[in-house]
Formats: C-alpha cells, structure tokens, sequence
C-alpha cells in the first residue's frame, strides 16, 4: 500500500472517530475491560489458592464468594460511577441514581413477586436448579451460613445490575435511545450462557423487561431488589427440598418442602 493510501485511509478513519459520541465509545468499551477483570481478579479460586493462605484463612468456601461479591460491587458500581461522575460530570440523574418514579417502580415489583414466588417454585423442581442454587452448596443445608450468603450477595447485586441496567444503560442512552436496552441485555442474557436451560433463556427476556422497567422508572435502582429476590426465592426454595428431598410441584410436595423449615 503506497503511502498516500495509508494516508488517506488514516484520515478517513480520523474523521470516523470524530464523529463518535466520546461517552458512549467510554462506557462500552470499558463495561467489556470491567467484565474481563472481574473474571480475572474476582476468581473465586484465584482467592482460594492464592489470597487466602496470605490472610491465614483456613477455610477460604465462603470467603471466596464474599470476594467475588465485593469485586462485583466495585468494579461494576463503584468505577462506573466514577467514570460517569468525575469523568463526564453527569448528573445523579443523567446516571440513573436519582429516585426516578419510585411509585411506578415499586407497584410493578409488587406485581412481579408472586409470579416469581410461583414461576422460582416449578424451578426449583429441576435437578439442574438444584445443583446450581444457592452456589455455594453449604448454604443449602446451614441457615446461618445461608444468611450470611445471602447478605453478601447483596454487593454483587449492586455492581451487577449497575453495569448493565445503570452504566451501559444510561451511559449510551443518548446515543441510543430506546435501542440501548437492548444493547444492555445482550451481553447480560449472554453471561447466562453456563446457566440451567431456562434460566439462560429467560435471561434474555428478563434483561430486556429489567431495562425497561428501569428506563421507564428513570433510575436503576428497582433493578437490585427484584433480581436479589429472584435470586433468594430461588436459592429458599432448592435450599428447602435439598433439606427435605422432595420433588414435585403439587400441594403436597409444597407441604413437605414448607415442613422442612
């Protein structure tokens, strides 16, 4: 390639880049770097092989999953928000952390939790929810420990919802418009790829429904208590037929899974 073709194929590019929105290049690209440094130093046994025996831990289960909580919580809240605040000067609103239409928002949680109650119960029938949840496995048969997981999950729940339904969300929004949510859910539905069958499936529908909703309401934070207690529900019920080993979805089963209690 001669040089004055290089030279014109660099101005084009130039000129190309120009025209891209900084925010928006910003927020994508770093939302795939976070993604790849969670796996990288939130791995659970990275803390396992490594930290742990650094910090004299002996038993490193839970702890593991603490880390790979609080990693979540601030590489996917905390850094977003940074970025978007110092970086961009946005405003608490224009990032989603303004309390939006709570009311709205709180009426279609409201709506959505019996169905998740009812839909997390079939689940929970599935051998391969079982395996799954709750993740970490002595949390199934040790209510205490069970607690103490749940409680931790809650940083998770704030960095993961945030990267998606918050940053890429409204970090792109303006750029976007309405095609962000689904530009969020995509690659939220994909990293439920190694998920039970429907699980994975409904992913797709749910990120799509949770970027709605939080577009609708005007901020993301509605997005934590209904995944959190997706997630609890779920992790409650396979806790309570491993602890009773039944199967089944029918009013028995329900008494002898509410029996082990």
């Amino acid at each position: 390639m001669s040089g004055l073709r290089i030279r014109t194929e660099w101005d084009r590019a130039r000129r190309a880049a120009a025209t891209l929105d900084r925010q928006t290049v910003v927020v994508l690209l770093v939302t795939a770097l976070l993604v790849i440094f969670q796996m990288q130093f939130g791995d659970r046994r990275w803390f396992r092989n490594d930290i742990a025996p650094l910090l004299g831990i002996e038993d490193p289960g839970l702890w593991s999953w603490g880390w790979w909580f609080a990693v979540q919580g601030i590489l996917g809240f905390i850094v977003p928000i940074a970025i978007l605040r110092l970086g961009f000067k946005r405003s608490w609103q224009d990032m989603g952390l303004a309390a939006g239409d709570s009311r709205f928002a709180w009426i279609v949680a409201s709506l959505y939790m019996p169905l998740v109650v009812i839909g997390t119960w079939f689940l929970s029938d599935s051998v391969s929810f079982q395996s799954h949840y709750p993740h970490y496995g002595p949390a199934a048969t040790d209510w205490s420990i069970f607690l103490i997981y749940e409680g931790l999950f809650l940083f998770y729940w704030f960095g993961w919802e945030y990267l998606w339904r918050g940053f890429v969300l409204f970090g792109t929004r303006h750029t976007f418009g309405l095609y962000a949510i689904l530009i969020q859910a995509m690659p939220f539905a994909i990293m439920h790829y190694n998920k039970p069958m429907p699980e994975a499936l409904l992913s797709i529908l749910g990120g799509v429904a949770l970027g709605a909703l939080v577009w609708r309401a005007r901020a993301f934070w509605i997005a934590i208590p209904i995944h959190a207690a997706q997630m609890l529900i779920l992790d409650t019920w396979c806790s309570l037929r491993i602890r009773s080993g039944t199967q089944g979805t029918g009013l028995a089963a329900l008494w002898d899974v509410l029996s082990a209690w």
